[in-house]
């Protein structure tokens, strides 16, 4: 511990609970728009269609589905692999930034499967992944059966997730709809959103217009898109699936991390170094604290750990109250810190999940506290501890008031039993 650390203000656990839910909007509702919510929060979980969804009803006042899905449908919110290499449903000026922040943790994780990538080129990879998803979205199957036409002796998952990797691939639409279904399918964040191509995009075409003779070349260069012929009107893509019509930006260049510390101590702060990492799955971020500590707060919690924090961001009360939420899986709150304690009990650490299965979470006076599902028309709650009457009743309110928001007009029932199947020893 530094002499500036340890003269440094300390934060106990119910401190830092009541400061961080104040950032996540869980103290109490905002009336912020579902796309000022998405970026304040620097995006949401979103392994599966839903959990958006139900993050946002926990924290916004007034939120309706249609909101988030009209966004996605709009192309102002997209879903993509950022943080942890895990689905981020992220704002469309988040994802064309953040995305190549987060770039040298998918380099890293492409560690992983070189035995499976033996012999591939993986800048040629890219380029020929590239054209094959902009030329069409593609599901991950056909991107795999498309490169082992490259590659035959390589490992199709490996080849697969290299894609992911090198390309930032945006899950389009109607996938991530409210009330929709659809397989993933998948083209660059670039090609929906409508960027142009940039020095990256020409390297790329340059490795594969140098494909030996007798190599099928799978790419062109793209003509501007008025010289490109006219398709026939029944070859014509889902008008979810063309490129968009607004006006070319230039390319955005790579951020520096130092923004991105500001606005992740804004939405997780107070906040240490390792807390930041453990949110974004990168490593070395101690010089951007360090550029930027001159206009930081530092605390520290109850173990020593130096904490950053904004100078004017809200630092209430232990003592104010936290109501009720029902949080979707794997929502950030419970993610996004080395030290989780300030929001899940010690004696609560692995309860929401089981094996490879997830469970939608329900906080209580700020804290992990339960587990819930839906079963048909019944919402199920499942408390880890004994709550009192008046919180049950809470409970109870606030499930009222998340059905009535994600599913009004629809009739369920709520009751208090058993979420999580213990498994036969």
């Amino acid at each position: 511990m530094t002499k500036t650390t340890a003269s440094a203000p300390v934060l106990g656990t119910r401190a830092l609970n009541r400061a961080t839910l104040d950032r996540q909007l869980l103290l109490r509702r905002s009336g912020m728009s579902a796309k000022a919510a998405v970026g304040h929060l620097l995006g949401l979980q979103a392994q599966n269609v839903r959990p958006p969804y139900y993050a946002l009803a926990a924290r916004l006042d007034g939120f309706a589905p249609e909101e988030l899905s009209a966004l996605m449908a709009q192309r102002e919110v997209v879903r993509i692999v950022t943080m942890r290499s895990t689905i981020h449903t992220h704002t469309a000026e988040d994802c064309l930034t953040l995305r190549p922040l987060v770039q040298p943790a998918r380099d890293r994780e492409l560690t992983h499967f070189r035995k499976g990538l033996e012999g591939v080129d993986l800048d040629r990879l890219a380029a020929l992944a590239r054209d094959l998803v902009e030329s069409r979205p593609r599901t991950m199957k056909e991107l795999r059966e498309a490169l082992l036409v490259e590659w035959p002796d390589a490992d199709p998952q490996a080849l697969a997730v290299a894609a992911r990797c090198k390309l930032p691939l945006v899950q389009v639409t109607p996938r991530g709809l409210w009330g929709r279904s659809g397989q993933v399918a998948l083209t660059t964040a670039e090609h929906w959103l409508g960027r142009p191509a940039d020095t990256a995009r020409k390297a790329e075409h340059r490795l594969t217009e140098a494909a030996p003779p007798g190599e099928h070349r799978l790419t062109e260069a793209v003509p501007p898109a008025e010289q490109r012929p006219t398709r026939p009107a029944d070859t014509a893509p889902p008008a979810e699936h063309r490129p968009t019509e607004a006006p070319l930006a230039r390319p955005t260049p790579t951020p520096a991390p130092d923004a991105t510390v500001l606005r992740y101590l804004a939405a997780f702060g107070p906040a240490s170094v390792k807390d930041m990492q453990t949110w974004a799955g990168l490593t070395r971020l101690r010089e951007a604290f360090e550029r930027l500590r001159p206009e930081l707060r530092v605390f520290r919690d109850e173990h020593g750990v130096e904490l950053f924090d904004l100078p004017d961001a809200p630092r209430p009360a232990e003592s104010t109250p936290a109501p009720p939420r029902f949080l979707p899986e794997f929502d950030n709150l419970l993610l996004s810190h080395a030290d989780r304690t300030r929001v899940v009990p010690k004696e609560y650490w692995g309860r929401s999940w089981q094996g490879n299965q997830a469970y939608c979470t329900l906080l209580v006076d700020g804290f992990l506290a339960g587990v819930w599902k839906l079963d048909g028309d019944t919402l199920v709650v499942e408390p880890f501890g004994r709550l009192t009457k008046a919180q049950r009743e809470e409970v109870v309110e606030e499930g009222q008031r998340m059905l009535a928001t994600l599913y009004p007009g629809t009739s369920y029932d709520i009751r208090f039993g058993t979420v999580v199947q213990q498994r036969a020893t």
